[in-house]
């Protein structure tokens, strides 16, 4: 059977027998994996503990018919180490690599998709950001790069020039007045605001809206609009979402004054 390498960030996993364990991986080469962890859940395991869920890996494994075997794991990046320490941002972490398990198909590499979860999870666990915040760029990118962008500034239904006031997240995004429907959302001017500027990687307005004085409503309803938009549109319901609770993630880490933090770097966005 074939042996090969690859970076790969550990999206989730679930227990196999009495000491084994199925991790779900997304390499950086191979795109979505899963592989047998043989013994990782015995106490001297070589490697169990790199293993575990926002942890990027240099692995190596021979391939099998349905699932490979990892024979060798080296940290690369302990991302999900520092991000558990905060339960707010752990949730967050969680909802991102869910996300990726669902985006993608098994076999099919995907390198923009590995170096936005990669970017994002770097800067989850520095801590310097809100988790939220984070979180939101990270799933508008995710999902556009997957085909289902999120339409913040022209209308998604019929193209009109924005900016717009009402979203319909069965329509894709902000509408204008002519194709808003029964149902739509009418968030605040500045929602819409943060929702476009995360989108578009525009972390300098990121840091205006955050410093205004509504600034926690603003998040609570971006965070609100976004995962509508990420269930309404991927196959598989991201699970994880339903333990996101606004209040918890409004006390999670983040900038007292954003104008003090610099942004995320490009990867983190994807770009």
């Amino acid at each position: 059977m074939p042996l090969y390498r690859d970076a790969a960030i550990v999206l989730r996993t679930h227990p196999l027998g009495e000491a084994d364990r199925i991790v779900t991986m997304l390499g950086h080469q191979r795109g979505k994996v899963r592989a047998v962890a043989k013994g990782v859940r015995r106490t001297r395991s070589r490697f169990g503990a790199r293993l575990e869920p926002a942890m990027v890996v240099d692995v190596q494994c021979y391939e099998g018919r349905s699932l490979d075997t990892i024979t060798q794991a080296e940290s690369m990046a302990t991302y999900g180490e520092a991000i558990s320490r905060d339960y707010a941002g752990w949730v967050c972490a969680q909802v991102m690599c869910e996300t990726a398990d669902s985006l993608l198909d098994e076999g099919e590499p995907n390198p923009p998709q590995f170096r936005l979860l990669a970017g994002a999870l770097s800067a989850l666990a520095a801590g310097q950001w809100p988790a939220d915040v984070l979180m939101d760029a990270y799933l508008l990118r995710a999902m556009a790069v997957a085909g289902w962008p999120m339409a913040t500034r022209d209308c998604a239904a019929c193209g009109a020039p924005g900016p717009h006031r009402g979203v319909h997240v069965a329509a894709g995004g902000v509408v204008c007045p002519s194709c808003r429907r029964a149902g739509a959302w009418a968030p605040h001017p500045d929602s819409i605001r943060l929702l476009d500027a995360l989108g578009e990687s525009h972390w300098s307005t990121v840091r205006e809206v955050l410093g205004t004085e509504g600034a926690a409503s603003r998040r609570r309803e971006v965070q609100e609009l976004v995962t509508a938009h990420l269930q309404w549109h991927t196959d598989r319901q991201v699970r994880s979402v339903r333990h996101l609770d606004p209040d918890l993630v409004l006390t999670g880490p983040g900038p007292v004054q954003p104008t003090e933090h610099a942004a995320p770097s490009a990867e983190t966005t994807g770009q």
